[in-house]
């Protein structure tokens, strides 16, 4: 189970679900335990990093579960290392270049990312919280309205010098990233691309729609949101009983 830059605590309530199987959660690259660093982390580097992770188990092909982020660089190593996997679930990767509005949501995050460089995180953090709350096209309008105050969001201080967030060091090349498809569609019946059902047309929820469209596959609905598997880690709460129910059905019925 992975996500991207959420670390292996995001996971500690859908892991309980799976009490039958190994689950092996990591930290991704820049994140938690990991050595802190400024430089970006593109996608293909974080699919290696999964590469050497799943090798050094030495158990063969593994079932993935992977969300955001995460569910971005397991579409990396899919392609680049198909021998990895059985069966792998990419849950609302936040892939924009099927979407119609391509140029303009990666204008919005090159945005953030800019802001992040410029000003620091509190500013940057509001405008991508603000973002992920989006629903619909991304518009013109959109793009020229007045950036939010981090007040609104609890964030308070300016900028304090440091620039190793992992969200911010994964941006904008997370967004940017465009699956090879016909490495994706070899997979068959192996590869899920799952979106929440309260998603609705969220970012992330577009991006793996768009995604599933361009394989030729239809996306498989997952109870609750982004954060549908989340018991209260991070503060956020999904509806982890029911979509621990639904991967186990999905891993069942396509392993």
């Amino acid at each position: 189970m992975l996500a991207s830059p959420m670390d292996a605590v995001g996971f500690t309530t859908l892991r309980g679900h799976f009490t039958d199987r190994v689950v092996v959660t990591y930290d991704p690259r820049g994140a938690a335990r990991n050595p802190i660093d400024t430089t970006d982390i593109p996608p293909t580097d974080h699919a290696e990093d999964l590469h050497r992770v799943i090798t050094a188990l030495g158990v063969g092909p593994v079932d993935v579960f992977a969300s955001s982020g995460g569910a971005v660089n397991v579409l990396a190593l899919v392609a680049a290392h198909p021998e990895d996997v059985r069966v792998v679930v990419a849950h609302e990767p936040p892939c924009f270049a099927y979407l119609p509005d391509r140029d303009n949501a990666l204008a919005l995050t090159r945005d953030i990312k800019a802001t992040y460089e410029r000003e620091g995180s509190p500013a940057a953090m509001a405008k991508f919280i603000t973002t992920v709350m989006l629903r619909g096209e991304i518009t013109q309008e959109v793009l020229d309205a007045p950036a939010p105050d981090p007040a609104m969001f609890g964030m308070t201080g300016g900028d304090d010098g440091s620039r190793t967030d992992p969200l911010m060091r994964n941006m904008p090349s997370c967004m940017e990233y465009e699956p090879d498809v016909a490495a994706l569609r070899a997979l068959g019946d192996r590869l899920v691309i799952a979106v929440g059902e309260e998603s609705g047309e969220e970012l992330a929820a577009r991006g793996g729609r768009s995604v599933a469209a361009a394989v030729g596959v239809e996306p498989v609905v997952f109870p609750s949101n982004h954060g549908g598997f989340l018991g209260g880690e991070h503060g956020q709460q999904g509806d982890p009983d029911a979509f621990a129910a639904k991967l186990r059905d999905v891993l069942a019925e396509r392993g």
